[in-house]
C-alpha cells in the first residue's frame, strides 16, 4: 500500500472568517505509540496514585496549611493537563507509517536521512513531527530549518541550512523509510 504524505502546510488563512485554520499534525507510528504509552501510564498509574495521596492528605484535617494536600492537588492538575494534551494530539494527528511511503527517492515525512557535512562527518536523522523531536535520539522536526531544507531532496543533493551558529552545507547521502 503506497502512502504519500504531503508536506506540512503553513497555516492558511480562512478567507471568510479571517482566522487561521488549524495545522495538520503528523506523527510517526512509533511516536504515536510512545505518546499512547505515556497516556496509559498517566491514566492507570500516576493519576490513581496521586489521587490516593491527595485523599489521604485531605483526611488529615486543615487543608489550607497542609503542604502534602496542596502539592498533591498541584501535581494532579499537571497530570490532568498532560492527559488532555496527549489525548487531543493523538485524536487530531495523522499517523504516518514511514515504511509505507511510495516514493522512496526523495525525503518526505518519516524518512531517515544520512547527511555529510563539509568536514566529511556523517549524521543520521529521522524527519518527524514537532511532538516527537529528540535531537540526541536523532529525531528532528519536519518544521525545523533542517527538516524544511531536506524535504523533496534526493541523494546527492546539497542543502544549506541556516542555524544559530551560522550556515552549514550538508550533502544528502542516503534515504531510508524504516
Amino acid at each position: 500500500m503506497a502512502q504519500e504524505v504531503p508536506d506540512p502546510p503553513d497555516a492558511p488563512e480562512d478567507e471568510e472568517e479571517g482566522e487561521q485554520a488549524p495545522l495538520r499534525r503528523y506523527l510517526t507510528r512509533a511516536g504515536a505509540e510512545r505518546m499512547h504509552k505515556e497516556l496509559l501510564q498517566l491514566l492507570n498509574e500516576a493519576r490513581p496514585k496521586v489521587t490516593a495521596e491527595v485523599s489521604a492528605a485531605a483526611a488529615q484535617g486543615d487543608r489550607s496549611e497542609n503542604a502534602e494536600y496542596i502539592y498533591g492537588k498541584k501535581r494532579l492538575r499537571e497530570i490532568d493537563r498532560r492527559i488532555r494534551f496527549l489525548s487531543k494530539r493523538l485524536d487530531t494527528a495523522t499517523i504516518v507509517t514511514p515504511s509505507e511511503q511510495g516514493d522512496r527517492t526523495k525525503v518526505y515525512f518519516g524518512a531517515t536521512v544520512t547527511l555529510e557535512d563539509e568536514g566529511g562527518t556523517r549524521l543520521t536523522y529521522q524527519i518527524v513531527g514537532s511532538d516527537e523531536i529528540d535531537a540526541t535520539g536523532g529525531r528532528i522536526s519536519v518544521e525545523s530549518p533542517m527538516g524544511r531544507a531536506l524535504l523533496r531532496k534526493s541523494p546527492g543533493d546539497t542543502v544549506e541550512v541556516r542555524r544559530p551558529r551560522g550556515e552549514i552545507e550538508l550533502t544528502l547521502v542516503d534515504i531510508r523509510y524504516d
